[in-house]
């Protein structure tokens, strides 16, 4: 991935959607099932625009799944951009684990759901998205934004998975390694990509929820 860098910084806003609705939480969803987000969801992505409203956002990138849109409506109104939905930063799809809630995958599949990504990363799901289909789509979309982004902040609303595919690809790690970072509902995570450093890639902030 960092071949594929520009030779120019950008800030990238990450920010997952907000909280689903009740009958979803802890619930593998994916890409399979377009839920909705809660009343606590729906303030979520009013907290964001809020915290958000002093930072010169120049774009804003977005999964297409409903959940997604519903979060970034009040920052998309509040400056009058457009987002750019792009297909490639839509959820995982968990395959045979869509529609069942964490504490049942132990028992259905004889696996933890808690090493989600270290299975991901080992094709491990049946009938579940193949790990290079996933770090190819996100990658893709990753280089064409900061691409198109000299010296820009852009936003990029998306999901927990998603965030945390794209930050182990700006670092370089494997997918695995990210089940040591949490991404809350609503939280903003920032990445500066400073290409004139040694250590291309910062973390500026990761998994903040602004207060609702």
């Amino acid at each position: 991935m960092k071949s594929h860098l520009p030779n120019h910084p950008t800030q990238l806003y990450f920010i997952r959607h907000g909280e689903v609705e009740e009958k979803y939480h802890k619930v593998f969803g994916g890409s399979r099932i377009d839920m909705a987000l809660s009343p606590l969801g729906q303030k979520q992505g009013e907290a964001v625009a809020a915290w958000l409203k002093d930072t010169k956002i120049e774009k804003i990138y977005a999964s297409p799944m409903l959940r997604v849109r519903q979060t970034l409506a009040p920052l998309a109104k509040q400056r009058g951009l457009e987002p750019e939905f792009m297909a490639g930063l839509r959820e995982v799809d968990f395959g045979d684990w869509t529609g069942h809630r964490w504490d049942e995958v132990q028992s259905i599949f004889g696996v933890s759901a808690f090493d989600w990504l270290e299975i991901i990363e080992s094709n491990g799901i049946l009938k579940g998205e193949p790990v290079l289909d996933i770090l190819s789509r996100v990658r893709e979309c990753l280089i064409r934004i900061v691409h198109a982004h000299p010296h820009q902040k852009v936003a990029v609303f998306c999901h927990g998975g998603i965030i945390r595919v794209m930050i182990a690809l700006l670092l370089g790690w494997p997918l695995a390694h990210m089940a040591h970072f949490n991404i809350e509902y609503g939280s903003i995570s920032v990445v500066e990509l400073l290409p004139e450093r040694k250590h291309a890639v910062e973390i500026e902030l990761l998994n903040f929820q602004p207060p609702v």
